[in-house]
């Protein structure tokens, strides 16, 4: 009898745990978009590897940037578990997108949408003197177990437009502020093509924690995140990132890079970004 109700305990206990602080393995990863002239690391030789590189560190939510239709359909195809939620730059739903995977059996979906980083984010379009077409895609879930809201915004900055970077670091910190206006957990992640230095990650680092600043382990593997798929350099700048909202609800257990390779390539010219992530209640 004691034993049963010592068993009653812990599971109580364990529950109460679990609801006062969820855990989420986050990842932010740009994929390289298909393109014939990548030769010998264009998608069609590189997309098993690569699929096969998410489904063993088994993130629950995951955002990709340069991906093309067919590559999200590769990724689903691959990866059955997770629902999908992003739209092509281009119109008609075409071109490169900033999606969000989630795995569906965990996850609610309450709210969705995608922006474009210009004057006009509501219509297809292209900012400032952006060379592209650019998007912020985002999603607000519910934790089934727990029931805890959560957003996460993955985006993918301009690589040339000065004005455009600095005006779209702008627009997504003022969305945030109009959309999340119950100050729930928020995770901010892409391909921002700009280093830590920067004052336009400065300008994020104001409102907004870098995840590999405040992990409570320390960061594993390189600090570069971009490696051009050359396999024999080390891998320095660092332009992909995990930021979380400044408002005490989301921690950092751990952060890391991940640099596998398989027969001497890698799954893509930039290397998945990690964080587990804790929300407290």
């Amino acid at each position: 009898m004691k034993k049963q109700v010592c068993y009653i305990i812990f599971l109580f206990m364990t529950n109460i745990l679990v609801f006062y602080c969820q855990s989420f393995k986050m990842m932010t990863y740009n994929i390289r978009l298909d393109i014939e002239s990548d030769g010998e690391n264009r998608w069609e030789l590189r997309k098993d590897f690569f699929v096969s590189q998410i489904d063993f560190f088994n993130p629950d939510v995951f955002g990709v940037q340069e991906a093309l239709p067919n590559q999200i359909k590769d990724i689903e195809s691959g990866l059955k578990k997770y629902t999908v939620i992003g739209l092509g730059r281009e119109n008609g739903n075409t071109g490169e997108s900033s999606s969000i995977f989630f795995k569906t059996e965990k996850f609610q979906l309450i709210e969705q949408n995608t922006f474009w980083l210009s004057e006009t984010p509501e219509k297809v379009s292209r900012g400032w003197d952006a060379a592209c077409n650019r998007v912020c895609t985002y999603v607000l879930l519910k934790d089934k177990k727990s029931k805890t809201n959560f957003y996460v915004f993955n985006t993918h900055l301009d690589h040339m437009g000065e004005i455009a970077r600095k005006n779209s670091v702008k627009l997504i910190l003022d969305k945030i502020k109009q959309i999340n206006k119950s100050n729930l957990p928020l995770v901010l992640l892409g391909d921002f093509n700009l280093l830590p230095s920067d004052e336009r990650i400065q300008m994020i680092k104001k409102e907004m924690l870098d995840s590999r600043d405040v992990s409570e382990k320390e960061p594993f593997g390189s600090e570069g995140t971009f490696n051009g798929f050359n396999y024999n350099k080390p891998a320095t700048e660092r332009i992909d990132y995990i930021f979380l909202l400044n408002n005490n609800k989301l921690k950092v257990n751990k952060y890391a890079v991940f640099n596998e390779s398989k027969n001497l390539k890698y799954a893509s010219d930039h290397f998945p970004v990690y964080a587990e992530l804790k929300i407290e209640k």
